[in-house]
C-alpha cells in the first residue's frame, strides 16, 4: 500500500516569485522517495486572486486551494483538509526542497515510530547564491520540549519551523498552525515539542531563501514579530499543552 507525506506550502499574491522553483525541487524528490511512498504538494493561496495559482502545472500530485486572507499559519491550517497521509511537510513559497531531504524526513519518521515530528537543519540561501548553516544547529538526536523552550527565552531558537515534518494526526489534534500574525512556525515546533517527543536531522534538508521580499523582512513582520503579547502567547500556549499531560500516542 502506498504511504504519503503531504507537503503543504502557503502563497500569497505578489509571493510568488519562486514558488517555480519550489516546484521544480519537489519534482526531483518525487523519485528519491522511499520506495511505497508517494509525495502531495497543497499550495494554499492566503487570499482569492487566484495569481499564484495560475502558474502551477496541471500535474495530480499538485493540489491547489484558496481561502480568505488570514496570514501563513491560516492558509496553512486551511489546507489540511487536501494533507492526505501519514506525514506532513512544510516548505515555504520561496524556498526549496535539498535532494534527499524528504526521504530522510520519511526514514527518520519510520525508524522511529514513537516520535511525532522531526525537523531538519537548513541552509542560508544569500541574494548573491552563497549559502551559510544555521547559526544555532542542535546535534541530531532528540530535541526535548525544555531545550527548545530555553533556546526560545533566549531569542536563540535552535531550528527552522518551516522544516517541519509532523505525524499528520498529532497535527490535526494540535489545531493545525496558531492564528498568529507571526511565528506561527515556530509556534508549531514548541506545540509540537510540548505533547510528543521529536528529533533534529542534521543533514540540511532545504534552502531558506534569504530576500528582501521574504514576509520576515517586512517592516510591519519585524513590528509585530517584537511584540511581547506575541512572544508571550506562543509561550503561554506551549506551556498549557504541556501541563495538561496529555502526550500523543502512535496510532496501530
Amino acid at each position: 500500500m502506498t504511504r504519503t507525506i503531504s507537503v503543504v506550502t502557503p502563497v500569497h499574491a505578489g509571493g510568488d516569485a519562486y514558488l517555480h522553483e519550489a516546484y521544480a525541487s519537489l519534482r526531483g524528490e518525487r523519485s528519491r522517495l522511499p520506495d511505497g511512498w508517494d509525495l502531495r504538494w497543497v499550495v494554499q493561496e492566503d487570499g482569492r486572486s487566484g495569481r499564484p495559482l495560475k502558474g502551477l502545472p496541471d500535474d495530480p500530485w499538485i493540489s491547489p486551494g484558496s481561502a480568505r486572507r488570514g496570514g501563513p499559519g491560516v492558509a496553512r491550517t486551511m489546507a489540511l483538509p487536501r494533507a492526505t497521509g501519514d506525514l506532513v511537510r512544510t516548505l515555504d513559497a520561496d524556498d526549496a526542497v535539498l535532494p534527499g531531504g524528504l526521504a530522510r524526513d520519511i526514514r527518520t519518521m519510520t525508524a522511529h515510530p514513537g516520535i511525532g515530528w522531526c525537523v531538519s537543519a537548513g541552509l542560508d540561501l544569500l541574494p548573491d547564491g552563497t549559502t551559510a548553516p544555521g547559526p544555532y544547529d542542535p546535534p541530531e538526536g532528540p530535541l526535548a520540549f525544555a531545550t527548545l523552550l530555553a533556546a526560545y527565552d533566549d531569542d536563540l531558537f535552535p531550528v527552522i519551523g518551516t522544516h517541519l515534518t509532523v505525524r499528520r494526526t498529532l497535527l490535526l489534534a494540535l489545531g493545525g498552525w496558531p492564528a498568529v500574525p507571526a511565528w506561527e512556525p515556530i509556534a508549531t515546533v514548541l506545540n509540537c515539542a510540548a505533547v510528543a517527543p521529536g528529533r533534529m536531522i542534521a543533514e540540511p534538508s532545504g534552502y531558506y531563501r534569504k530576500h528582501p521580499g521574504q514576509t520576515t523582512a517586512q517592516a510591519d513582520y519585524s513590528e509585530v514579530a517584537e511584540a511581547g503579547e506575541l512572544r508571550a502567547v506562543i509561550k503561554a500556549q506551549a506551556l498549557a499543552l504541556h501541563a495538561l499531560g496529555w502526550r500523543w500516542t502512535p496510532q496501530p
